[in-house]
């Protein structure tokens, strides 16, 4: 009878333990969990510390008991494996509650350590007040200080995932919150022009954003804690929540002489097996190459995690048959009312990777506009200048975003291109999408630039424009231009445009806006069938432009 061990639950090992029981029956199945609790909602742990999840028994998919009475596998929690012995084929495993240490062999090893909280030296960090959001145990300590200190500040450290989700959600409960941010964006995922709209959907809910600034140090002060920023500015708050980062937990694996890749998560081949053939890893701790960039990268995202779990457990117990693919990294955020969405490869991606690419920005209802509530999203994709092939999607909106990432998300995954998405048989009804969906609108737009009916210009160099050979027009009508414009522009509303070419320089380029680009791809189409050959759309209109344009910070203070 072959004995099977998962060292850490929670997404990857728990789903690897559960497949291992359904392919074997017989087989001796034990997962140690160094926390007290195997299998629990880790992207549900925000929400509860601000009571939109209220009973904390919801947050715990699977326990101890339920993995023994259904599956017949023992989860012992609390159990912390403090060494492996790749030669005896055994794991040293310490009870933290006894404090006792046995020795436990097995013929399969499955690691799904995780990832831990990245804590910086900095002075005062290990205060009281200041937490990180990790697990269970870190939720109950917010939870209880949230109770008992009833704080009225809080600070955030850090703009990703779990930063946001953490504002929100203290916001949500009537505390005032600051977030800081190293970068000059929040949720690096996105490209900036994307990212500004979170910005302004953050401040425009009360919570001040911090761009471009550091922490030096923390220090307590009576109940407060006063962080003081690289600027020298110093904020007071009854709470601090780190959230700077995570790294791949991967200590058991580089003491037990396991290879490690050139990010620092645990080597895995295809089948997910490490350096050593008896030992797999998934999940948080493990790298692996990327479809799109063919760079190593880390993913620290529970879909991922769980798909992998899956396929190791199919490859130990059947031989290595199932290949892992890889991760496009999609995911979804909640940011207030406000969804955003990625998948794929981002502009700095592609970059480091060396890849060309062409970008197009399109804003679009959500549904008919004719039915009551359709709202706007935001979408940019990323595709290759040769052939079209999509490389990557980011959207932002209000309703509706999930579906069309997902969208987007299996066109990447088949290596499919722009094309595709014009031809993507979507189901349409009025309160559910428009005749052309968003994801049609970015394809048209996308083979309109790919095919030369269009060339587009990006808000980032219109900064850069030489006033004396180049003329911005704005072909929106008289009243949106008066509630403003792009500095230098002349107005000529797009009804009017052909009568007025005459009038306009040949030996200039020409730089067309309107509010979100559909008017002037009609002025730029007008205007280069008519002898004009140096003529340019502005990606995304005016409401891209002025969204990152004014969303750009100084070194430190609130965005908008």
């Amino acid at each position: 009878m072959p004995r099977y061990l998962v060292i850490g639950g929670v997404a990857g090992g728990a789903t690897a333990a559960a497949r291992l029981r359904r392919l074997d029956e017989k087989a001796d199945i034990i997962i140690y969990e160094r926390g007290g609790h195997v299998s629990y909602a880790n992207c549900g742990l925000p929400y509860y510390l601000g009571d939109v999840i209220r009973d904390r028994n919801r947050l715990f998919v699977q326990t101890a008991a339920g993995f023994k009475n259904r599956f017949n596998i023992e989860a012992r929690v609390g159990a912390e494996v403090i060494s492996i012995n790749r030669g005896e084929k055994s794991i040293l495993v310490k009870d933290l509650s006894a404090g006792e240490v046995s020795a436990i062999s097995y013929d399969k090893l499955i690691l799904s350590p995780g990832a831990e909280p990245v804590k910086p030296p900095i002075p005062g960090i290990d205060a009281d007040g200041i937490f990180t959001l990790r697990n269970v145990i870190d939720t109950d300590r917010i939870k209880k200080h949230l109770v008992e200190k009833k704080p009225k500040k809080a600070l955030v450290v850090g703009g990703g995932f779990i930063g946001l989700e953490m504002a929100e959600n203290l916001h949500g409960l009537g505390i005032g919150v600051t977030v800081v941010e190293m970068a000059d964006q929040v949720m690096a995922n996105l490209d900036r022009e994307m990212a500004s709209e979170v910005h302004h959907q953050l401040t425009s809910q009360g919570v001040e954003l911090i761009l471009k600034d550091g922490v030096s140090s923390f220090e307590k002060s009576g109940n407060e804690i006063v962080t003081r920023l690289s600027s020298g500015r110093e904020i007071s708050s009854g709470m601090v929540i780190l959230s700077i980062g995570v790294r791949p937990d991967t200590k058991l694996a580089k003491e037990a002489g396991l290879a490690l890749g050139p990010r620092g998560g645990i080597a895995v081949n295809e089948f997910l097996q490490t350096s050593d053939p008896d030992i797999y890893a998934v999940g948080d701790a493990i790298e692996f190459m990327h479809p799109l960039t063919k760079q190593p990268v880390i993913t620290f995202l529970a879909g991922p995690a769980n798909k992998q779990g899956r396929i190791a457990a199919d490859n130990i117990v059947g031989g290595n048959t199932k290949k892992y693919c890889g991760s496009i990294a999609t995911a979804v955020a909640k940011i207030f009312s406000l969804t955003v969405a990625s998948t794929g490869a981002n502009e700095k991606m592609l970059k480091v990777s060396g890849i060309p690419y062409l970008a197009s920005i399109t804003h679009s209802a959500s549904h008919a506009t004719y039915y009551p509530g359709a709202t706007q999203m935001s979408v940019k994709i990323l595709f290759s200048p040769s052939d079209g092939t999509l490389y990557g999607a980011q959207i932002a909106g209000y309703d509706g975003v999930d579906k069309r990432i997902d969208v987007f998300s299996s066109v990447i995954g088949r290596g499919g291109s722009v094309r595709d998405l014009i031809e993507f048989d979507h189901a349409y009804a009025p309160p559910y999408s428009s005749a052309k969906d968003p994801v049609n609108i970015a394809g048209f737009t996308a083979e309109n630039i790919l095919d030369g009916l269009t060339r587009t210009i990006h808000w980032h160099e219109i900064g850069g424009l030489d006033p004396t050979s180049a003329m911005l027009i704005d072909v929106r009508t008289a009243g949106e231009f008066r509630t403003g414009t792009i500095p230098g522009a002349i107005n000529i509303p797009v009804d009017e445009l052909r009568s007025r070419l005459g009038d306009l320089p040949r030996d200039k380029k020409i730089v067309i806006f309107c509010a979100v680009g559909l008017r002037g791809h009609v002025a730029a189409r007008m205007m280069l069938q008519s002898g004009f050959d140096d003529v340019r759309n502005l990606a995304g209109g005016y409401k891209t432009y002025s969204l990152a344009v004014n969303n750009i910070p100084g070194t430190v203070g609130a965005c908008c």
